[in-house]
């Protein structure tokens, strides 16, 4: 009861943080998503979030969320892979998943697309912009977008349904303001040359430090773990 408590307390402030940023920025609340991020917390904290409202959950890696998945499969939540995925992966996340938010190569998207048709689901996609160039993370490039958003033009089961980015991290969020901007400004040169609205009309950005700055640079979608769960590990 007390871990149940003290998470729905957690999340009530940040959907009131929210909330706020959004009417700043001359946005509904409802425009934003909420995606609370699970990874290393247990089943039960995840059902404690669930209690309270919570809908969206999102993985770092397939195989802990495929165990989470199934103790929890009497709730109703909609679960998100926001960590790497890898080719190998492709087929367990095609079924597992609602939305995957880190495709960011033609070989991997043509693979979830074929996992899915298989598995008759019908998986959301978000393409992983790389805009922070560290060697540790992934995600395509810049110029690399257009490309991928073509090809999945062509694809039978998936939906390409916008973009996703991980700034740098730092303790300031004013430092990740630019890589949400930059992010927005690819989508909306995009949308400009004729890219389907459709395809790209989420933008998954933000995180426990830095979700306020970018709701406030148009996030629709915004990935929460420590400041609903507390830290990792505690």
């Amino acid at each position: 009861m007390i871990i149940e408590a003290s998470i729905g307390i957690r999340l009530d402030s940040v959907r009131e943080r929210m909330a706020r940023a959004a009417r700043r920025a001359g946005r509904s609340p409802d425009s934003v998503r909420l995606v609370a991020v699970s990874k290393t917390v247990s089943a039960e904290g995840v059902r404690a979030a669930a209690a309270a409202g919570q809908t969206d959950f999102g993985e770092n890696k397939v195989q802990e969320a495929l165990q989470k998945i199934l103790a929890t499969a009497d709730s109703r939540i909609r679960w998100h892979l926001v960590g790497h995925l890898q080719t190998n992966k492709a087929r367990k996340a095609a079924q597992a998943f609602a939305c995957i938010h880190s495709v960011d190569r033609p070989d991997l998207l043509a693979r979830v697309d074929a996992a899915a048709a298989e598995a008759g689901t019908v998986p959301e996609l978000l393409v992983q912009v790389d805009l922070g160039g560290e060697p540790t993370k992934h995600g395509a490039a810049a110029h690399m977008v257009r490309e991928l958003l073509d090809r999945a033009r062509s694809c039978r089961s998936v939906r390409v349904i916008g973009l996703m980015t991980l700034p740098p991290f730092g303790e300031d969020a004013e430092a990740s303001r630019p890589f949400f901007r930059q992010l927005r400004k690819i989508r909306d040169e995009l949308a400009g040359t004729g890219v389907p609205l459709a395809m790209v009309r989420e933008l998954s950005m933000g995180m426990s430090h830095d979700f306020e700055v970018a709701i406030d640079e148009g996030a629709t979608i915004v990935r929460v773990g420590t400041a609903i769960f507390g830290p990792r590990g505690g």
